[in-house]
């Protein structure tokens, strides 16, 4: 069975959704035979620079009690799952193009979900820019990549427009909101689903259901 995982790396949702996945497929060893980590840009007008995190926050949500009472969620939800959020450092929300770029290349290399997890972790526990190069590399090296080719690579202009190819095609498909669990390219799971309903789902799915 392979899974294909929408998700874009400044998704906090997306975070917890990869550590969840994790632990369903340790639930189900040996059944899932790939998985796939698909682009999605929540906000594609980012420029380069990037945006200060806070004031788009801001801007977006307010400071509602919901808001900082769905915040204080996401770090229950991540405690038990090894992720400690930092909301509260500085930082700056990049255009994710790159990374996914480097996503892309991290399949071919066959480390793409170590490297999706330490993108993550990178920007939510760490607040470090995605949209650094020199991070990129780095953090490609650190999983097993060719750092100074993928610093090569994010210096032109390589798999750019397929990248942007593959996010309008899971626009197309109808996908509004990430993460996104494809099973077998026919069964879809919205939301950061707890490991036992993805467990559930990969049974289904390998019975046929």
């Amino acid at each position: 069975m392979q899974i294909d995982v929408v998700i874009d790396v400044v998704c906090p949702w997306c975070f917890v959704g990869k550590r969840q996945l994790d632990r369903a497929l340790e639930m189900r060893p040996g059944v899932v035979t790939s998985v796939r980590y698909l682009p999605y840009q929540l906000s594609a007008e980012t420029p380069a620079e990037g945006v200060d995190r806070n004031e788009y926050y801001e801007k977006k949500f307010g400071n509602s009690p919901q808001f900082q009472a769905a915040r204080q969620h996401l770090r229950t939800l991540g405690e038990a799952l090894g992720i400690q959020f930092d909301f509260e450092s500085e930082c700056r929300i990049a255009n994710t193009l790159d990374a996914h770029r480097l996503l892309r290349w991290g399949y071919g290399a066959g480390v793409q979900p170590q490297l999706a997890d330490a993108l993550m972790k990178a920007y939510f526990e760490d607040c470090e820019f995605l949209g650094d190069r020199e991070l990129l590399a780095s953090i490609a090296g650190r999983v097993g990549m060719d750092e100074n080719l993928v610093r090569e690579l994010l210096a032109t202009d390589r798999d750019k427009a397929e990248t942007q190819n593959d996010i309008m095609q899971v626009q197309r498909m109808g996908v509004s909101g990430v993460p996104l669990y494809i099973l077998d390219q026919r069964v879809g799971l919205s939301g950061a689903q707890g490991e036992a309903t993805i467990a559930d789902a990969i049974d289904r799915v390998s019975a046929g259901e």
